[in-house]
């Protein structure tokens, strides 16, 4: 993704739409690029690369960081490459392909759960499948929206707006939401489910690639590869995305079975270590850029990227589990198997999507939103420190879900609230269509 943008005034002509990790704009370098941050990223794979092949006598815990550390780089190598292949390969091409590819750090870790899940149907596999979907959905939107806001309106004073072309990511957020409150309901995910979801983003995808897009100038490490002949820099691109998904291919499993053994070796719990450890790996370079977008002005670039990867992990990824499972299992016939508590995850995610999708019908997120967001965040997050306390002291009996169906409840209410309050921008939304 491009780190040097063009002013504040002009990003509104200038930015382009394209999916997660693919939001461009034309612009003209102010620093001459720089290598050592791609060498950087090259060198944290290195010790990750060393545990997956030689298997030295190591700690879960230090297993666990330097394998963890090897995705970090691996998914940063992605997102450069990324920004070069679009100077190569058709645009409409570009956006379908690396919108697929950029996601590959999260889809690694939670389908090498889901494959063990259907290999192994009465371990804890499948919770772990869940817990790390639905951790990484809602560190998008509690953790990344509310902190790009509450960042950019810090130093500009503003609130964040989106470009028109992005009621479309909107629209098919909600979508995709709206059905997947239906999961907890009927209590499955089945492959009719990976259909329905895989299709709502197969449907975003043909309109995304049938909108024209500018040229881009990349920046960043992308730059010097920019810079290269073009047979050579697509033999530096291929390269690139290569060494990247045999990194992230190879340390999904010891990252995490060695996430799972340090949280039973610590006394933590090893699900909530899967809910919200796990997508810190691969989410952290678009959080970074995020952050790094909004610092210097450009908000509603950040936002758009953490929107459009919110669509495709709340569509491909929760897709992709019934048919992994299926396909691990040998058969389609039985779902992955999920107790109370992980339908009950998948129900406060998907009301928190729906409350996200209600503040952003106006294409804009204010900073007292955000304060929102940010708040509920945290108080379901740090709900397993309180919780029981709590209930000791209202004398209620004690109920593991009883603070994850509050939150529900609450994302839901204040949804409603905000639909009621915005019934012509909900049916405005319908533009989402348009090519």
């Amino acid at each position: 993704m491009n780190l040097s943008k063009p002013s504040v005034n002009e990003q509104t002509e200038q930015q382009v739409l394209c999916p997660s990790h693919c939001n461009v704009s034309v612009a003209h370098s102010m620093h001459p690029p720089s290598a050592q941050p791609c060498l950087c990223s090259i060198l944290l794979t290195f010790p990750g690369l060393l545990v997956r092949f030689l298997h030295p006598d190591l700690s879960p815990l230090l297993s666990a960081l330097f394998t963890g550390l090897a995705i970090l780089g691996a998914s940063f190598l992605l997102t450069w490459a990324c920004e070069a292949a679009q100077m190569d390969i058709p645009q409409a091409v570009a956006v379908a392909i690396v919108a697929l590819i950029a996601v590959l750090p999260e889809y690694a870790v939670d389908m090498y759960f889901t494959w063990m899940a259907g290999k192994q149907p009465e371990s804890a596999y499948s919770q772990y499948a869940i817990a790390n979907m639905t951790g990484a959905n809602r560190l998008l939107i509690g953790l990344g929206w509310s902190v790009i806001a509450i960042i950019f309106a810090s130093r500009h004073h503003s609130t964040i707006t989106l470009l028109e072309e992005r009621r479309t990511d909107v629209l098919f957020l909600m979508l995709a939401t709206v059905y997947a409150l239906s999961i907890p309901i009927k209590g499955s995910l089945t492959w009719v489910d990976s259909l329905v979801f895989i299709g709502i983003y197969i449907w975003y995808i043909w309109i995304i690639t049938h909108r024209p897009c500018e040229e881009e100038e990349p920046e960043g490490p992308a730059a010097l590869l920019a810079q290269l002949p073009r047979s050579k820099r697509i033999c530096a691109t291929l390269g690139l995305f290569l060494f990247a998904a045999l990194v992230i291919l190879a340390n999904a499993e010891p990252f995490c079975e060695n996430l799972v053994a340090s949280g039973k070796l610590l006394g933590v719990n090893e699900f909530l270590l899967v809910q919200w450890l796990a997508p810190i790996a691969s989410e952290a370079p678009e959080f970074i850029v995020a952050i790094m977008f909004a610092m210097r002005g450009h908000a509603g670039l950040a936002l758009g990227s953490l929107l459009s990867a919110k669509l495709n992990q709340w569509t491909l990824l929760v897709g992709m589990i019934p048919g992994v499972y299926g396909v691990s299992a040998g058969t389609f016939a039985h779902p992955i198997p999920m107790t109370a508590h992980q339908l009950q995850e998948i129900f406060l995610t998907a009301a928190q999507s729906l409350f996200a999708v209600a503040l952003l019908l106006n294409l804009r997120l204010r900073v007292r939103e955000a304060f929102i967001l940010l708040i509920l965040f945290l108080a379901q997050f740090t709900a397993p420190l309180y919780g029981q306390a709590l209930e000791s002291l209202l004398s209620l009996p004690h109920n593991p879900l009883r603070f994850h169906l509050l939150y529900s409840f609450v994302y839901l209410a204040l949804a409603a609230l905000w639909l009621l309050f915005q019934r012509k921008e909900l049916w405005d939304l319908r533009r989402g269509f348009r090519v």
